[in-house]
């Protein structure tokens, strides 16, 4: 966070020209903002970032080069205290994910007002995540999402020879483990699967996907 009464230092980084321009056009009567640098790609950006350490980096996600993502890691793991705002037309839930990870302290979508964006920028400085209403719902539901299941390779097979109509003496037999040892690896599936029995396993399994082969 600047000092007190010294402007926030931000720097603009979007490969299309019209756009940023645009975006320093926002910027510029807002008496407590600074554009001190500008960038049409992802490289340039953080060569500006490590030479004039911004307060905040307002930056696109899909550019030439290097792109926002791979940008804002570069930047937050940089030596500069500069925190990247994402500033965007993408609000997927792939684009969100990989923008968070890398560090960016908020993700803005460029239908913003200039009143939005220039108290993001301002929250930004200060270390305060900000989200537009959008892409904070999209997060909320990822948070939400189940975690995927995953079946090991050999419960895969035993689910495999439930699916083939076999016992589990069968499926023993054919895997060349004991009959105890069968019935443990099911009822890691039926944990896992959130199901009571071995047909409804097989279903829920085949239509999620977790028998390679079959369905």
């Amino acid at each position: 966070m600047p000092a007190a009464h010294q402007p926030i230092r931000v720097v603009v980084v979007d490969d299309h020209t019209v756009m940023r321009a645009g975006v320093v056009a926002l910027l510029a009567p807002v008496p407590d903002i600074a554009v001190v640098g500008e960038a049409a790609d992802g490289r340039a950006a953080v060569e500006v970032v490590e030479r004039l350490a911004p307060d905040v980096a307002l930056v696109d996600l899909r550019m030439p080069v290097v792109d926002g993502v791979e940008a804002t890691a570069a930047i937050t793991a940089g030596p500069a205290p500069t925190r990247v705002l994402i500033l965007t037309t993408y609000d997927t839930d792939v684009e969100i994910e990989r923008a968070v990870e890398a560090g960016a302290i908020g993700y803005l979508l460029k239908d913003t007002t200039a009143e939005q964006l220039a108290e993001a920028v301002r929250s930004a400085a200060r270390g305060e995540t900000v989200l537009a209403p959008r892409v904070a719902e999209r997060l909320v539901a990822l948070m939400r999402r189940p975690a995927p299941v995953v079946l090991t390779a050999r419960e895969q097979d035993v689910l495999g020879a439930v699916a083939d109509g076999l016992s589990n003496a069968e499926i023993g037999r054919r895997l060349v483990i004991a009959e105890a040892t069968v019935k443990t690896h099911l009822l890691r599936v039926f944990a896992k699967l959130d199901v009571s029995d071995r047909t409804r396993a097989v279903v829920v399994a085949m239509e999620r996907g977790l028998l390679p082969g079959r369905g």
